[in-house]
């Protein structure tokens, strides 16, 4: 298939984005048509614009946080102490009375 049978193409413009990282990622658009101030960089994924001298930081992004910790943002040491001698007494009078715990 060449322009014969799909048409002539519209005239394009190349814009160059730069990512943190030095990478340079060439997009085409439309003439005239709006193109996006940022795009995501293909190689590395981080945000690119178009100021090569002045590219985007990358983002910040928060290390998971394990069930633990959000326990231990919500509860003291001696609070958990005293849960956990609670939960034990439970368990240890459902086994006096004799319960099936497994």
């Amino acid at each position: 298939m060449g322009e014969a049978e799909r048409g002539d193409s519209a005239p394009r413009v190349h814009v160059s984005y730069f990512c943190a990282n030095g990478h340079e990622t060439r997009q085409a658009f439309a003439v005239g048509a709006e193109y996006p101030m940022e795009w995501d960089c293909p190689r590395c994924g981080l945000p690119a614009n178009t100021d090569s001298e002045n590219p985007p930081p990358p983002p910040h992004i928060l290390p998971y946080k394990t069930h633990l910790a959000y326990v231990k943002e919500r509860r003291t040491d001696t609070e958990a102490k005293e849960i956990l001698s609670e939960a034990v007494a439970d368990l240890r009078a459902r086994r006096l009375a004799g319960e099936a715990i497994y």
